[in-house]
């Protein structure tokens, strides 16, 4: 049996372009996507459409990532964060504007979003499968798409009030392609404070590159210019659970040994939480 159209992707089906012609608008035909000229892509029935061609992205979550994410995220732990990039787009969304996620994970930041935006409509997009399981049930106002940060994104010019960009890589040229002229972009980005305590405990993890945000600034100067920077700083009391589930949850995974993702007494119960979010207009 065909796959419905998911009310989430028929809110925000007029943004998708086919990314194999590049312009040609998508509409809904027995379960799948397609553009005037055949191309068809399949609607998954976990609620997301599958817009991915050629060669498959290697650098998404996984499941056990995945499912990390979802139970840290559900802690609150990082609900100041969320709060934080919830202010900054609300100052920048109309009244009906459009929210796009680019690396949105399970889509917890885009939900926190559109929940105090209540005619706003969101699109997440990601390279991961079994993250967009989640993201397609984070909010009934959310559609979600596998898609390749970088690569040219199957969206429309101009339809996009806020780009977010949360721990994700990042394509200046094609955030300012999608944004608005009065549009912003949000970058949330690690400062070398974060999680300091558990890069002092495991020395496998990821470090943060000191240069990262002399980069960052290079990147996006030719296309954007900084309108607020806000710093979110604070101490988090972590269980045991809680930890791992924390740097299980990042790349970081891929680098650690079973012994010692599940040595409990190796972890700290308390981290330093770091990060700038940054508002950006586009030049």
């Amino acid at each position: 049996m065909p796959v419905s159209l998911p009310p989430a992707l028929e809110l925000s089906i007029d943004l998708l372009r086919c990314p194999t012609c590049r312009t040609r608008r998508l509409r809904h035909d027995r379960g799948a996507l397609r553009c005037s000229t055949g191309h068809t892509f399949d609607i998954g029935r976990h609620g997301y459409v599958s817009l991915l061609t050629g060669t498959r992205a290697t650098s998404g979550d996984d499941a056990a990532m995945v499912q990390a994410r979802d139970r840290f995220l559900s802690t609150g732990r990082y609900m100041p964060i969320r709060q934080t990039i919830t202010g900054l787009a609300a100052d920048a969304v109309p009244d009906q504007g459009t929210v796009v996620d680019v690396g949105c994970g399970t889509g917890y930041y885009l939900a926190g979003v559109l929940d105090q935006l209540p005619h706003a409509r969101g699109l997440g997009l990601d390279s991961s499968v079994r993250a967009l399981r989640s993201a397609a049930r984070a909010h009934a106002r959310a559609a979600v798409v596998t898609w390749d940060v970088f690569r040219s994104f199957p969206l429309a010019d101009a339809m996009a009030d806020v780009v977010l960009d949360v721990f994700a890589p990042r394509n200046p040229a094609e955030f300012h392609r999608v944004l608005r002229p009065t549009g912003r972009l949000i970058v949330v980005r690690p400062t070398g404070r974060h999680l300091a305590e558990l890069h002092g405990r495991v020395p496998a993890m990821v470090t943060i590159d000191p240069a990262k945000e002399q980069r960052l600034r290079q990147a996006l100067d030719p296309f954007f210019e900084a309108a607020v920077t806000e710093q979110v700083e604070y101490a988090a009391s972590l269980t045991g659970l809680e930890a791992l589930d924390l740097v299980r949850m990042t790349p970081s995974a891929r680098h650690l040994s079973p012994a010692e993702l599940n040595d409990d007494g190796l972890l700290p119960d308390q981290v330093t939480v770091s990060v700038l979010a940054t508002a950006y207009r586009p030049r």
